[in-house]
């Protein structure tokens, strides 16, 4: 059956990389990224939805669900390298043309994969994930940057409580109008996972580089005008780290933009999986036939 998922490992640069898989691979190919602090664990349901039409491919970053988790002084922890992998991964299984679905960490990884490749990118699925500035919520993310620019002790500690399971809790439930359609296993896996030994140091490298992401948003921007990529946005308005205003911009360099606002926080496949799953249906059969 194609909507059956598979479980499986490929070494990449001498790294074990997870990802699941399902659906026929002569059909397009559709990758989906994850975001902080999660994994390929967030996609369990979409996947099996939309593998009858795509092959879907959702692997999880080196450091996160169950990848390799090598230290800090083992890999070099910038979204640079986490595109490599995710490149090398691709190459090795194929994978040379594909839409993406983008979250979170998993926007600046698949921005990269664009930018480097535009041939290769079909169409763009964005789950609050930014590509402008617009819609970083200062509370969140004043703190981020205050600590990457100046990774002093004292801008550390608040970040530290960005790993700590109130904050991925939060993160689940924030924006949610019915708590209970979210599952407590999400924030118990990501976090049992963010506690791992070492895990601290690997994401506190990543808060430091996340500028690194912001810096290549110009370009970005001007891959998106030339290559004019369909671009699909379901977004959760009430997510208090990306703000709806990151949908909207994307309208800015793409007016044929599809932005769909769902009341829901940063993880709004959680409560809104069939609504999701519906739109992204109909923008593929569009604009991927």
């Amino acid at each position: 059956m194609s909507n059956v998922v598979h479980h499986r490992t490929a070494t990449v640069n001498g790294r074990d990389v997870f990802y699941r898989e399902a659906g026929d691979p002569q059909a397009p190919a559709l990758v989906l990224l994850h975001g902080f602090p999660t994994s390929s664990h967030m996609f369990r349901n979409l996947i099996p939805a939309l593998a009858g039409t795509h092959h879907v491919i959702a692997p999880d970053m080196i450091g996160f669900g169950q990848s390799a988790m090598p230290a800090v002084d083992e890999f070099d922890y910038t979204f640079d390298a986490l595109t490599d992998v995710t490149a090398g991964l691709l190459e090795q299984l194929g994978v040379n043309r594909f839409a993406v679905y983008v979250h979170d960490y998993g926007a600046p990884i698949a921005w990269r994969l664009a930018t480097r490749s535009p041939q290769s990118i079909t169409a763009i699925i964005t789950q609050n994930g930014n590509a402008y500035t617009d819609g970083f919520v200062k509370a969140f993310w004043d703190g981020l940057f205050a600590y990457a620019e100046n990774p002093t002790p004292e801008n550390e500690a608040p970040l530290r409580g960005a790993l700590t399971l109130e904050l991925t809790r939060w993160q689940y439930l924030n924006g949610v109008a019915d708590p209970s359609l979210v599952s407590p296993d999400t924030w118990t896996i990501d976090q049992s996972l963010l506690d791992r030994a070492g895990n601290d140091a690997i994401q506190l490298a990543l808060f430091r580089d996340y500028p690194a992401n912001v810096a290549q948003y110009p370009q970005l921007q001007q891959y998106f005008r030339d290559s004019q990529v369909p671009l699909l946005a379901v977004w959760g308005a009430n997510d208090e780290i990306f703000g709806p205003d990151g949908a909207h911009a994307f309208q800015r360099d793409l007016p044929d933009a599809e932005i769909h606002l769902l009341e829901s926080g940063h993880f709004a496949l959680e409560s809104h999986l069939e609504e999701i799953t519906g739109y992204i249906r109909g923008f593929l059969a569009r604009v991927t036939s």
